[in-house]
Protein backbone atom coordinates (compact mmCIF):
# COMPACT_ATOMS: atom_id res chain seq x y z
CA UNK A 1 0.00 0.00 0.00
CA UNK A 2 1.38 3.28 -1.02
CA UNK A 3 2.37 5.69 1.96
CA UNK A 4 3.01 8.98 2.14
CA UNK A 5 5.52 10.24 4.26
CA UNK A 6 6.16 13.68 5.81
CA UNK A 7 9.23 14.79 7.21
CA UNK A 8 10.98 18.33 8.53
CA UNK A 9 8.02 19.67 11.27
CA UNK A 10 9.50 21.37 14.50
CA UNK A 11 9.20 23.90 17.29
CA UNK A 12 10.89 27.25 15.40
CA UNK A 13 10.18 31.02 16.65
CA UNK A 14 8.27 33.64 14.86
CA UNK A 15 10.45 34.63 11.61
CA UNK A 16 12.11 31.40 11.29
CA UNK A 17 11.94 28.69 8.11
CA UNK A 18 11.12 25.49 7.84
CA UNK A 19 11.31 22.86 5.27
CA UNK A 20 8.42 19.93 5.09
CA UNK A 21 9.28 16.81 2.70
CA UNK A 22 7.31 14.63 1.44
CA UNK A 23 7.70 11.42 -0.33
CA UNK A 24 5.39 8.38 -1.44
CA UNK A 25 6.70 4.93 -0.53
CA UNK A 26 6.25 3.93 -4.27
CA UNK A 27 6.08 5.11 -7.34
CA UNK A 28 1.83 6.52 -7.42
CA UNK A 29 0.93 6.07 -11.38
CA UNK A 30 -0.52 9.33 -12.90
CA UNK A 31 -0.09 11.58 -9.69
CA UNK A 32 -2.19 14.64 -10.86
CA UNK A 33 -1.45 17.12 -7.69
CA UNK A 34 0.00 17.14 -4.72
CA UNK A 35 0.03 19.65 -2.16
CA UNK A 36 -0.04 20.45 1.66
CA UNK A 37 -3.00 20.64 4.04
CA UNK A 38 -2.91 21.79 7.68
CA UNK A 39 -5.16 21.57 10.92
CA UNK A 40 -4.76 23.81 13.64
CA UNK A 41 -6.07 22.58 17.22
CA UNK A 42 -9.86 23.16 17.11
CA UNK A 43 -10.27 24.01 13.28
CA UNK A 44 -10.87 22.34 10.11
CA UNK A 45 -8.17 21.21 7.93
CA UNK A 46 -7.56 23.88 5.35
CA UNK A 47 -5.57 24.00 2.06
CA UNK A 48 -2.22 25.80 2.37
CA UNK A 49 -0.43 24.95 -1.03
CA UNK A 50 -1.15 23.08 -4.07
CA UNK A 51 0.73 21.60 -7.16
CA UNK A 52 -1.20 20.46 -9.80
CA UNK A 53 -0.09 18.34 -12.84
CA UNK A 54 -0.14 21.10 -15.35
CA UNK A 55 2.29 22.76 -13.29
CA UNK A 56 0.58 25.37 -11.81
CA UNK A 57 0.79 26.44 -7.57
CA UNK A 58 -2.28 27.26 -5.60
CA UNK A 59 -1.77 29.37 -2.18
CA UNK A 60 -4.02 29.61 0.92
CA UNK A 61 -4.23 33.49 1.24
CA UNK A 62 -2.21 33.28 4.51
CA UNK A 63 0.53 31.91 3.26
CA UNK A 64 1.28 33.96 -0.55
CA UNK A 65 4.52 35.37 -0.22
CA UNK A 66 5.76 33.19 2.54
CA UNK A 67 5.48 29.46 1.43
CA UNK A 68 7.05 27.73 -1.87
CA UNK A 69 5.89 24.32 -2.97
CA UNK A 70 8.35 22.78 -5.30
CA UNK A 71 7.34 19.29 -6.52
CA UNK A 72 9.70 16.26 -8.27
CA UNK A 73 6.87 14.34 -10.40
CA UNK A 74 9.43 11.89 -11.49
CA UNK A 75 10.21 10.88 -7.73
CA UNK A 76 6.18 11.68 -6.24
CA UNK A 77 7.62 13.81 -3.27
CA UNK A 78 6.91 17.32 -2.90
CA UNK A 79 8.35 20.39 -0.32
CA UNK A 80 7.26 23.19 1.45
CA UNK A 81 9.43 25.95 2.05
CA UNK A 82 8.03 27.81 5.07
CA UNK A 83 9.28 31.53 5.65
CA UNK A 84 8.71 34.18 8.09
CA UNK A 85 6.47 32.25 9.69
CA UNK A 86 3.77 33.14 12.43
CA UNK A 87 2.08 31.92 15.59
CA UNK A 88 -1.13 31.35 13.43
CA UNK A 89 0.98 28.53 11.37
CA UNK A 90 1.25 26.22 14.03
CA UNK A 91 -0.50 22.53 13.21
CA UNK A 92 -0.49 19.70 11.85
CA UNK A 93 0.79 19.63 8.09
CA UNK A 94 -0.43 16.71 6.02
CA UNK A 95 0.99 15.81 2.52
CA UNK A 96 -1.59 14.79 0.00
CA UNK A 97 -1.27 13.64 -3.35
CA UNK A 98 -4.49 12.60 -5.98
CA UNK A 99 -4.55 10.87 -9.24
CA UNK A 100 -6.16 7.91 -11.35
CA UNK A 101 -4.53 5.54 -8.30
CA UNK A 102 -6.30 7.23 -5.71
CA UNK A 103 -6.36 9.84 -3.05
CA UNK A 104 -3.60 9.43 -0.78
CA UNK A 105 -2.81 11.36 2.67
CA UNK A 106 0.31 11.49 4.50
CA UNK A 107 0.27 11.06 8.71
CA UNK A 108 1.23 14.66 9.14
CA UNK A 109 4.05 16.43 10.91
CA UNK A 110 3.64 18.83 13.51
CA UNK A 111 4.58 22.28 12.95
CA UNK A 112 4.85 24.80 16.04
CA UNK A 113 5.97 28.31 15.72
CA UNK A 114 6.42 29.93 19.17
CA UNK A 115 5.71 34.36 19.61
Amino acid sequence: QVQLVESGGGLVQAGESLRLSCAASERIFSVNDMGWYRQAPGKQRESVAISTSPGRTHYADSVLGRFTISRDKAKNSVHLQMNSLKPEDTGVYYCRAVGIAGNFWGQGTQVTVSS
